[in-house]
């Protein structure tokens, strides 16, 4: 009786800690970014937050897990400036196991916001992949109030429009931002009205009194939306007010040899540049561009985005290899200001060689 009793208890505690490990894979799992298939990095960006300069040097650590069936080396960390310390893991990963890499900032730049960038080499990945280290370091300790100044009831923010950065098919974009309570007792914090594919979260949840948080969040690729896309949430401690984050999708051409790439559609443009001279501030200025496919297969435009309030394109309808297409945006000028204009359009293709294509619009309103 007495060695069953023995049994079932080991049987329990396996069980529990089964239970505990497969709990912990699935919390990693819901923050970690894929980089490549079956390997995962915790996080792209670290926000310290608000720091002091007398603080002095900083660190956070960026963890690396590989779950593919072959060692993962992490070949070079590259800083984008002296001011920034790296170390990595110089062994290989084995499968299963996990990599750190830990940067260190000088805070020594005076009281500024920074915004710093690592580019890592990994194996296995032709393209490096980007981390970046943020905050602001501040000469005095500021009141919440002064450094959380965009409210939604007692939640202060320093920005209710967040860029969340590029994001590829099949893949997810992941960031964190700072808030705080502004209130003195504790704050908890719901989301509504949340948009397709985004997943918003604080921690901790409440906020105690007078206390700072983490805001994560998380946008999950669709090939429903290409480009440039809004994803929003609605906070419940506000009047109705919405936190806005935009990621930019393309696809995702990793996974072709040189040879499928070169095999592509490529389009090359006869002005990448449209000039409507001087015109009166209230008109429509119709841009017409001319597009070539210099490719090897069929061209598609996934998307067009212009960064002016009013705009609209024509239909561009896929273009076979060597034939030319030409289609038309069209700008109202009205809530643009006087004088020199120029609007960015942008995009999106299935060009493993120009997956992001950038033309102008340029003039003068009078």
């Amino acid at each position: 009786m007495k060695e069953d009793k023995m049994k079932a208890a080991k049987k329990i505690l396996t069980l529990l800690l089964i239970g505990s490990a497969l709990f912990l894979s699935i919390g990693r799992g819901l923050a970690r970014e894929r980089i490549a298939e079956g390997v995962f990095l915790d996080k792209t960006i670290h926000d310290f937050g608000d720091i002091l300069l007398d603080e002095g040097p900083v660190s956070c650590t960026f963890t690396l897990v590989n779950e593919s069936p072959s060692p993962v080396v992490i070949y070079s960390v590259v800083s984008s400036c002296g001011c920034t310390d790296v170390r990595w893991t110089r062994e290989p990963v084995k499968t299963g196991g996990e990599g750190k890499i830990t940067a260190t900032y000088t805070n020594d730049e005076g009281p500024y916001p920074f915004d710093k960038t690592l580019t890592m080499y990994v194996s296995g990945i032709k393209k490096p992949i980007v981390l970046r280290l943020r905050g602001t370091s501040m000469e005095k300790k500021k009141s919440l109030e002064e450094r959380y100044p965009i409210r939604f009831g007692s939640l202060g923010m320093k920005e209710e429009r967040i860029k969340c950065g590029n994001l590829e098919q099949g893949g997810v974009k992941s960031g964190c931002a700072n808030v705080a309570n502004l209130s003195s007792s504790p704050l908890k914090v719901d989301f509504t009205s949340v948009s397709d594919y985004l997943d918003i979260s604080i921690s901790p949840n409440p906020i105690p009194g007078r206390s700072e948080a983490q805001m994560e969040f998380k946008v999950t690729s669709s090939r429903d939306k290409w480009g440039k896309n809004w994803y929003w949430a609605t906070p419940s401690t506000g009047d109705g007010g919405k936190i806005g984050i935009w990621a930019f999708t393309k696809e995702d051409f990793s996974a072709l040899s040189d040879e499928q790439k070169a095999s592509g559609p490529r389009p090359t443009f006869s002005e990448s540049t449209f000039s409507c001279g001087k015109m009166k501030r209230g008109g429509t200025i119709h841009a017409e561009f001319e597009m070539k496919n210099d490719g090897k297969s069929c061209l598609q435009i996934f998307k067009v985005d212009a960064d002016t309030p009013n705009w609209s394109h024509s239909t561009i309808p896929g273009t076979k290899p060597g034939q030319k297409t030409r289609f038309r945006v069209h700008v109202d000028t009205s809530a643009l200001p006087k004088g020199e204009i120029l609007v960015m359009v942008t995009l999106t293709t299935n060009s493993p060689l120009r997956p992001i294509v950038n033309l102008f619009i340029a003039g003068y309103l009078e």
